[in-house]
């Protein structure tokens, strides 16, 4: 530790410059923004040595004291007033050093009693005059004549300090009794006339705010910090000559303030300040040192627009310009203060005009230019970095981008970033130099005719051009995703409280109907099962359930989930097959076309063969000649025609390449700077009739079709040898909504990368920057035995594009760009956003399973809920179990069962959804011991596709009205919105004859989020979410609504409990699971979301799912309705003997699971327990409710 510097200041300022060098050597730190706010930091060694008094140099011995560091400790003596002996401190250790020094004496005292002994002096209220003589008796001033030894004592040390307060040129305001320290020497600072003094305060105050955290300076802030620096600033500053050696450290400690002081700008120009700082830095242009301490000033009080306009209408834009030099080796820190300072004054949109009309944006490429080819040695990085701050700050306004291209400062910054690439260190340049080319690229409209869709559909009592005004009101930038949070990736950090609902009549449930009762009576029809009589059963006969229980617990399940991975269609084995055969036999749906393409159907079945479970391709072509479209499709995709096979293997999400994005927008920008490399030509294009057949059109790129169900591409554009711009169709009567895609490609060469752009995508984010691939299926793969939708792509990345909307709109456009290298030669390939789910498919799914299931045991009824605007059929599926017999019992066992209701697909774009709702149908119309005990528990009602005039015409969220139906749940409209008026009137129609559902769930797809996950409705868990003063604890509310997700949390790998939330926000008022929840009085009405991407836990984390996987889920749910149940006075023996093959899934269950249940598993799997405890026992262990339960405790007493 350094020893202090002798001083030589006169009495009345040694004791504050003593203190401050007690500060400065780290002996103790006191501060000064609160009387309780202090830190004794003891260090390892202390060497004083203070100036003699009076003309004596060494008035005091050098003493050494150990502090509690380092395990030494030494008694100190010290000298009070009035004692004529030492006294000795309270240090352990024997040890003494005397101490005569009257000064040190008084130091070691204030050291020895505590900082508050310090403090206690600086708060009191200095009211004396400049001599305390005056109040003594009448022979004090002869006394006073005679010079006296100078003792310290602590009235003495208060005396002096009050002194040196006082004794200035002008007399301070002081603070109120109450002020604290820090207020005090703020006062001090303003009006000081000392320079010592003043050096002294701002030498206090930088050691004090240069220690700990940001909260000093801003406590500092509140007590009025930055209005008295800035006051003692222009107090020094507009002296005739002013001191540097005060303003130095003024600038500094103000810069340092002014950082975290939001509103300094404001309080400058308050102060009159921001002139006078600017009229330093005009007189100290030469000075280096001076420069750029008023720079760093400058900067921050352009925190405020306000004053960079202020500053800019004072020219001193030309004098921070000028201190911006080319490169050269000397001042640099004045060079970077001036970039940053410039940088700060280019945030007012006049101050960048004034820029651009001045020339200053193109001498700022030149000055990069050149600081970028001398600088070989690297060692002026920031400031090259600073300077393209400059011109980032420049290409906020649309005159300076506008300036920067016009002197082809693109091509400057392209090359210069090529540069930085191929060098170490220069990683830090490369960022912002692309973000600064990406600003400047101009905007371009997408090449099309119209924003508005290629499809139209005249709506009831609504002209066809009504739409289209509303166009322009659109900003899609608003849209969200059903019960999406918007997020960037993983976290969930979307800020609920401002949408929660606090209303408490909104959160109470109503189940009153929006419509009279009298209208209910049309939903009568759609409950079969209570009005069927069942004759085909005979009545006088009983079943013997007995001997059926026994042989189900005897048995195994004989219901596995389909795993068809292994399975596969005879191979082709001659005559390879040849796209342009395909090609010149399009398989046709029309009915017309049927029987010439039948024979086709034939020849290729029975050659190729096909072994896709409930799914007959004959049925397929037969029911799509039923399905209406807008565009009249006759043709038929391949991949659903013919079916689908989940791949034999799980496949890993797609890991990206580093800077893959950065490659992209390179390529990207090439456009800009060479477009005589672009070739730009139109291959597909569906306002051209000309460009919509896939014929040898362009023979030497690939060919495009989408005009078939489901399908999405509206322009394809060749832009080099191998890359394509594709443009996808808005919704029906819509110009937004673009981010589903499925189409046809053809005329490829085998093992070349294929770069495919689609360019108006409009979600601001994408899982498919998180491992997410899209869906290509090989019509050659398929003929060989392999008909596999497989997940495709490689250097996947999304991204902001230049592209804009033609007229009326601002919302960006995104770029989902991915590079595809196809296996076979002249192959016919389809390319998916997802997995494709058509209305048709599901038609032809439904009528496979009602002739697979048995009658006499399932009750299985497809039924028209209602049709659609195009002329569709809106479906309605009734399962449950047939009563055993006739009897009274068994048909009054049937018609008391509850009603559970589930829905799908009210977004076209999330086919995920019916997958999971194919998993769901499919078992429970098996014969898995499990699905009939469900199917003796419940009666299942489901809509599986309430938008089918969506699905059809391929569009991605709406309907043909352009609205998002899941928003119309509140009032539905009869005419325009069908489908949910009569799922809402089928719902209340439940209600009213006592038959509310005991669960509803909504199957979506989720597009920003990982794993499956539910959302569903609470009223005190929004109420305490959203922090609302109602006490929650006088609120009753059935905890039952999370059992269905504790369960599958158990049961399915691909569920997430962490993800669920039941929040009802008032965003979400008019989705189906508020509405149900708040209307139709359904406890557990949820939102089940399915991700497009993989999961990140459990079993399956960082693999994709597939539609295997999406089905299991389907399952999974089905599985979980077994728990609410088990307390029912309904809950047959039979039901519980059927749960029993639930163990035959926990064979497989599940690393992220519970460690305790599994011990438990172990512990029933031993012989000489499972012979004791039946299946039936476990299952009621293993689905509780109550996670904390212990389990084998409960087994034990069981037992």
């Amino acid at each position: 530790m350094n020893p202090f510097v002798p001083l030589g200041a006169p009495r009345r300022s040694i004791l504050l410059m003593s203190l401050v060098d007690v500060f400065d050597r780290g002996l103790w730190r006191l501060s000064l923004l609160d009387s309780t706010d202090f830190a004794f930091v003891p260090v390892a060694k202390l060497r004083c040595s203070f100036g003699g008094h009076r003309g004596q140099r060494q008035c005091c011995q050098k003493a050494s004291v150990l502090f509690p560091g380092n395990d030494l400790h030494r008694n100190v003596t010290f000298r009070d007033a009035g004692e004529g002996k030492g006294e000795k401190g309270a240090f352990p250790n024997g040890n003494r050093a005397k101490m005569s020094c009257p000064v040190c004496g008084a130091l070691w005292k204030v050291l020895v009693n505590g900082p508050f002994y310090v403090l206690s002096l600086l708060k009191r209220k200095l009211k004396m005059e400049d001599t305390r003589e005056d109040s003594s008796e009448p022979d004090a001033p002869a006394q006073a004549s005679q010079p006296q030894p100078w003792t310290f004592s602590k009235s003495s040390l208060i005396r002096k300090l009050r002194q040196h307060l006082i004794s200035s040129r002008s007399r301070p305001v002081m603070a109120a009794p109450s002020s604290s320290g820090l207020e005090v020497l703020l006062g001090t600072l303003q009006n000081a006339g000392d320079m010592e003094s003043m050096l002294n305060i701002l030498n206090v105050l930088d050691e004090l705010l240069s220690a700990g955290t940001d909260r000093r300076i801003h406590h500092m802030i509140s007590k009025g910090g930055s209005e008295a620096l800035l006051t003692a600033l222009v107090n020094s500053a507009r002296s005739f000559t002013p001191n540097y050696t005060i303003l130095l450290p003024l600038l500094h400690l103000l810069a340092k303030v002014g950082h975290r002081d939001r509103q300094i700008g404001l309080k400058a120009q308050k102060a009159d300040a921001v002139l006078v700082v600017l009229g330093l830095l005009r007189q100290n242009v030469e000075n280096a040192r001076r420069a750029a301490a008023c720079l760093w000033v400058l900067r921050v009080f352009c925190s405020s627009v306000t004053t960079a306009e202020l500053l800019g209408k004072n020219r001193g834009l030309d004098v921070v310009f000028r201190l911006m030099s080319p490169h050269t080796t000397k001042h640099l820190r004045t060079v970077k203060a001036a970039a940053d300072a410039f940088t700060a004054m280019l945030c007012s949109k006049m101050n960048c005009r004034t820029a651009v009309a001045k020339g200053y944006i193109a001498d700022l490429l030149k000055l990069y230019e050149d600081w970028h080819n001398n600088d070989t040695n690297l060692k002026n990085v920031p400031i090259r970095r600073a300077l393209l701050y400059c011109l980032h700050l420049a290409a906020s306004s649309s005159v300076g981008r506008d300036a920067i291209v016009a002197v082809d400062g693109i091509s400057l910054l392209f090359q210069t970033t090529q540069t930085c690439l191929t060098m170490k260190g220069l990683e830090s340049l490369v960022e912002p130099a692309i973000q600064l080319m990406r600003k400047c690229n101009p905007k371009i409209p997408l090449p099309l005719t119209s924003d508005r869709s290629a499809y139209s559909f005249p709506l009831p009592s609504r002209p066809v051009d009504d739409w289209e005004a509303d166009l322009e009101l659109y900003d899609g930038s608003s849209e969200d995703d059903s019960e999406e949070d918007a997020e960037n990736e993983e976290p969930d950090n979307r800020d609920y409280e401002d949408d929660l609902e606090t209303d408490v009549n909104k959160l109470r449930p109503r189940p009153e109907p929006d419509r009279p009762l009298e209208q209910l009576g049309q939903y009568v029809h759609l409950c079969p099962e209570l009005h069927h009589d069942f004759q085909d059963l005979d009545s006088s006969s009983e079943v013997d359930e007995s001997s059926d229980d026994d042989s189900i617990l005897e048995g195994e399940s004989n219901y596995k989930l389909n795993d068809h991975r292994n399975s596969a269609s005879p191979s082709i084995r001659e005559n390879h097959f040849k796209t342009n055969d395909f090609h010149k036999h399009y398989f046709g749906c029309s009915r017309k076309g049927q029987e010439g393409q039948s024979s086709m159907v034939d020849r290729l079945l029975e050659k190729y063969g096909t072994s896709i479970p409930n799914h007959d391709p004959r049925l397929y072509a037969a029911t799509a000649a039923d399905t209406k479209s807008i565009a009249g499709y006759s043709i038929l995709a391949f991949p659903d025609f013919w079916g689908h096979l989940p791949p034999q293997e799980q496949e890993p999400m797609a890991k990206r390449p580093p800077h893959v994005q950065r490659k992209k927008v390179f390529e990207d920008l090439k456009r800009v700077i060479c477009p005589e490399d672009m070739i730009n030509k139109v291959v597909f294009d569906m306002d051209e009739p000309s460009l919509q057949c896939p014929s040898d059109v362009c023979p030497s790129s690939l060919r495009f079709f989408s005009k078939f169900e489901s399908g999405n591409l509206r322009k394809a554009i060749q832009v080099r040898s191998h890359e394509y711009d594709l443009i996808l169709n808005a919704d029906v009567n819509s110009s937004a909504h673009c981010q589903w895609f499925y189409f046809e490609v053809s005329g490829m060469m085998a093992n070349v990368p294929y770069r495919f752009n689609i360019i108006n995508c409009e979600k601001g984010n994408s899982q498919c920057n998180y491992g997410m691939q899209p869906v290509l299926y090989s019509v050659r793969e398929a003929l060989e035995g392999r008909p596999h939708w497989l997940r495709t792509g490689s250097e996947i990345c999304y991204y902001r594009n230049n592209f804009c909307p033609r007229r009326g709109q601002k919302h960006p456009f995104y770029t989902l760009t991915f590079t595809v290298t196809f296996r076979h030669e002249d192959d016919v390939c389809y390319l998916a956003y997802h997995y494709p789910y058509t209305y048709t498919t599901l038609q032809t799914h439904l009528k496979m399973l009602e002739k697979s299931v048995d009658p006499r045991k399932v009750f299985f009824r497809h039924q028209n809920l209602c049709d659609t605007l195009g002329g569709n059929s809106c479906s309605l599926v009734t399962i449950t179990a047939c009563p055993t017999s006739r009897a009274w019992k068994h048909l009054h066992q049937l018609r008391n069962r509850p009603c559970v209701v589930l829905t799908a697909r009210v977004h076209p774009g999330e086919s995920n959804a019916s997958w999971v709702l194919k998993g769901t149908l499919e078992f429970l119309c098996s014969d898995d011991p499990v699905a009939e005990s469900l199917r003796e528990a419940y009666i299942f009602k489901i809509v599986p596709m309430l938008n089918p005039d969506g699905v059809i015409n391929g569009n991605n969220r709406c309907s043909l009205t352009a609205e998002d139906l899941n928003r119309q749940w509140l009032k539905p409209d009869p005419n325009l919105s069908p489908t949910i008026y009569h799922t809402k009137g089928f719902l209340y129609y439940l209600n009213s004859i006592g038959r509310t559902p005991l669960v509803f769930c909504d199957y979506h797809g989720h597009s920003r989020k990982k794993n499956v996950f539910l959302y569903g409705c609470s009223m005190k868990e929004t109420l305490w979410q959203s922090g609302s003063p109602i006490n929650t604890a006088s609120l009753k509310e059935d905890p039952g609504y999370r059992t269905i997700a504790k369960t599958l949390d158990r049961i399915a790998p691909a569920f997430s409990l962490n993800s669920c939330n039941y929040l009802v926000e008032k965003s979400r008022a008019s989705t189906a699971r508020v509405v149900v929840w708040r209307e139709i009085g359904v406890l557990r009405s949820y939102t089940m979301e399915s991700t497009y991407n993989g999961c990140n836990q459990g079993l399956y984390k960082g693999l994709q799912t597939g539609t295997q996987e999406l089905e299991e889920m389907g399952l999974k749910f089905s599985q979980s309705l077994l728990t609410l149940r088990r307390n029912s006075a309904h809950y047959s023996s039979r039901l519980i003997q059927h749960t029993s093959a639930l163990l035959d899934l926990d064979d497989r269950l599940l690393p992220h699971k519970s460690n305790t249940r599994l011990s438990v598993r172990r512990r029933l799997s031993q012989p000489s327990l499972c012979c004791r405890i039946s299946h039936r026992l476990f299952l009621l262990l293993y689905f509780t409710e109550e996670k904390s339960v212990n389990l084998t405790a409960r087994t034990e007493r069981a037992v």
